[in-house]
């Protein structure tokens, strides 16, 4: 299942980021967003925005590009 796919405040665990641009890739690495994390999606916004999440108590804006791209699973 991809991130961009749950539901709201549905705690997932990150399986593989699967990242094709390499500095999107490294700045969620920085940010703790890792394989073996566990995040839930906070916002949605509409039409293609942005998706907001939080992993570890911090809140993580990313693209819907992205979001497509990360693999979860359910916890």
């Amino acid at each position: 299942m991809k991130l961009a796919d749950i539901n709201i405040n549905a705690p997932v665990t990150i399986v593989e980021l699967g990242c094709s641009n390499q500095l999107v890739c490294r700045r969620l690495n920085d940010l703790g967003i890792v394989e073996g994390c566990q995040v839930c999606i906070k916002q949605r916004l509409p039409f293609g925005g942005p998706i907001t999440l939080e992993a570890d108590g911090q809140w993580i804006a990313i693209r819907r590009k992205e979001a497509l791209q990360i693999v979860v699973e359910a916890v």
